[in-house]
């Protein structure tokens, strides 16, 4: 299958990129937040920029799959896939899928007034930070997560996941696959050892390769999936993007070397947020599950 942007998805994408560069270009109060509890020896208060989700909801980005009648851009999935694989791309902290999938249903949802919370699968996300909090979450507990700027619960129940929400989570992580593969390029070109850059060691050329192999496998999967709608596409990109994003954010700190896990690189935080984004449901065994009944029922 062979994809085309049009023009209108092109511009849609460079406007969702260009609002999150201007808020990362002056500094992301997330990152600020971060480094400075990382200072003081304990994780930050977590924080939503409220700025930046109000920016993305007048530029309609929860809104986008709603009905022009109802306030929205009236588009569909795979426009949906672009924004959030750029939302990943930029390392954008909370309930972004969440809000998304609130529109039309929690008002100020659609416009970014209003932050969202909701179960997905075992985990609720930034719930102490959202306005509005779907049914699904009673009896939440607090966890410690393994990334400082995404705040878990676990819930009692699992609630059921729905396929835009593993969708819409496979385009983050293709987000940041895309991403870290750019970043352990750029870091490969310009650090030197030895007297040449470390790209030209072999080994280092086979990890950005490897990287970029995985990226333009999920991003075709992910895609594909944004154009059927198929629950058995979208658990093939769910996988597909979840080793994207995770093994390119490793192989991308493996680059960096130490310097990598110091609080003025990003890149151990890309790491930290792909982990935390595959125990999202709709992942792992329930993404292989699904595809293995599919087989078995092919095969019969």
């Amino acid at each position: 299958m062979r994809f085309q942007l049009i023009d209108e998805q092109q511009a849609l994408r460079a406007a969702v990129r260009d609002v999150v560069g201007r808020f990362l270009s002056a500094g992301p109060s997330w990152l600020v937040a971060a480094r400075g509890g990382a200072a003081k020896g304990h994780s930050p208060a977590p924080l939503v920029d409220r700025g930046l989700w109000s920016a993305l909801g007048e530029l309609g980005v929860f809104s986008l799959r709603l009905p022009e009648a109802e306030g929205g851009a009236g588009l569909g999935l795979p426009e949906a896939v672009l924004v959030f694989e750029e939302l990943g791309w930029a390392l954008v902290p909370g309930p972004l899928v969440a809000t998304h999938l609130a529109a039309g249903v929690v008002p100020g949802a659609a416009t970014g007034e209003a932050v969202v919370a909701a179960a997905d699968g075992s985990l609720v996300e930034w719930l102490d930070e959202a306005d509005v909090v779907m049914p699904g979450a009673e009896g939440a507990v607090a966890m410690r997560s393994v990334d400082p700027l995404t705040p878990v619960h676990r819930v009692p129940a699992p609630a059921r996941v729905e396929p835009v929400a593993v969708l819409l989570t496979a385009a983050e992580q293709l987000g940041t696959a895309g991403r870290v593969c750019g970043l352990a390029v750029q870091h490969a070109r310009t650090r030197e050892q030895f007297g040449q850059p470390i790209g030209a060691f072999q080994a280092v050329k086979h990890l950005c390769a490897q990287s970029l192999v995985r990226v333009e496998v999920a991003r075709a999967a992910v895609y594909a999936a944004a154009v059927t709608g198929d629950a058995v596409d979208i658990a093939a990109a769910r996988l597909l993007a979840d080793e994207a994003a995770v093994r390119g954010a490793r192989d991308c700190l493996q680059v960096h070397g130490g310097m990598g896990f110091t609080w003025e690189s990003e890149v151990h935080l890309h790491l930290k947020r792909a982990w935390v984004r595959a125990r999202r449901g709709g992942g792992g065994t329930e993404s292989e599950e699904l595809l293995a009944a599919d087989l078995a029922g092919s095969a019969s």
